[in-house]
């Protein structure tokens, strides 16, 4: 029975994923407009930042959409396919859970932020 249910949510995985990912890329909103002043600032902002996600996660995609809508280009590292990322996730944040948003603060600390509300909650602070 245990095998049986693995394989429907397997495959439930497998027919939502291209779905999930199309409406991702149909759905996302346009950026706020900035100066280009305004906007190399931000950019220069995001570059001590990373994302660390999966390609098909819901919550995953509900953080890029924010990201995308705030016009932001921070990292995104995949924590399913790269090993090299999963073991940073691991050893920096304590768990391999995603979202994640790697925060590198101008003192050289790294803070490692979970959950999707709080991240997009710190993104639209940080950068609404």
């Amino acid at each position: 029975m245990r095998i049986l249910i693995r394989y429907f949510f397997r495959g439930l995985r497998v027919v939502l994923t291209p779905i999930m990912l199309v409406s991702e890329k149909l759905s996302t909103p346009q950026a706020v407009k900035r100066t280009p002043d305004e906007q190399a600032g931000v950019d220069d902002a995001c570059k001590d930042l990373a994302l660390y996600q999966f390609r098909s996660c819901p919550f995953c995609i509900k953080v890029r959409k924010e990201m995308a809508r705030l016009g932001l280009s921070i990292e995104k590292r995949d924590a399913q396919l790269d090993p090299e990322h999963k073991k940073a996730l691991q050893e920096g944040g304590g768990r391999v859970k995603v979202p994640c948003l790697k925060i590198r603060h101008a003192d050289g600390r790294e803070e490692w932020m979970y959950e999707s509300d709080t991240i997009n909650a710190w993104l639209h602070q940080r950068f609404g």
